[in-house]
């Protein structure tokens, strides 16, 4: 047999909790040689509370984290036994494992997104916002344009009675 990825499906909010388990119980039991690795994949995450930006790490798969491993009975029984998980994810009796290509790119987006920080909150062409930061506060005004890798928007501002495009960052704005 050979290792294959695997999805688990835990508990929600549990995720990190049954991967440390997991971990720990490999070490204990001596299971090294049939789990390789454990993953909960997350990717950053930036918003604003109280006027402070601060970056937070979310799951790309609440309730699930990918196991890579070779399935054999012993192994079976051991992933089930841990607190937290509520089983393989695949049809019928026997867990299905990933395709490579479904692994490849999960693992691509990983390492991608590993500097990148995403905006929490995402912005449409069109769009009313009311800006909440910077020399433009309590101006309202529309999305023109969407920079999701910057986290920045163009948004046309009446001042002075003409539409002024005035460039901002996600987290000076709000939704109206």
């Amino acid at each position: 047999m050979a290792f294959e990825w695997y999805v688990l499906h835990t508990l929600s909010g549990q995720e990190h909790k049954v991967k440390e388990s997991i971990e720990a119980r490999i070490k204990q039991e001596g299971m090294e040689d049939v789990i390789k690795q454990v993953l909960v994949p997350t990717e950053n995450v930036s918003e604003v509370k109280g006027g402070k930006k601060t970056i937070r790490k979310r799951k790309f798969f609440p309730g699930y984290i990918l196991i890579e491993m070779e399935l054999t009975n012993e192994a079976w029984h051991f992933i089930n036994g841990i607190n937290g998980v509520i089983g393989f994810v695949g049809g019928g009796k026997k867990p299905v494992p990933l395709k490579e290509s479904e692994i490849k790119e999960i693992l691509e987006q990983l390492e991608e997104k590993k500097s990148k920080v995403k905006p929490k909150v995402s912005y449409e062409i069109g769009e009313s916002v009311k800006v909440t930061e910077g020399p433009f506060i309590n101006f309202s005004g529309v999305v023109h344009e969407v920079n999701p890798d910057k986290g920045k928007l163009k948004v046309m501002v009446t001042i002075f009675g003409r539409e002024t495009p005035v460039e901002l960052e996600y987290w000076q704005v709000e939704k109206i």
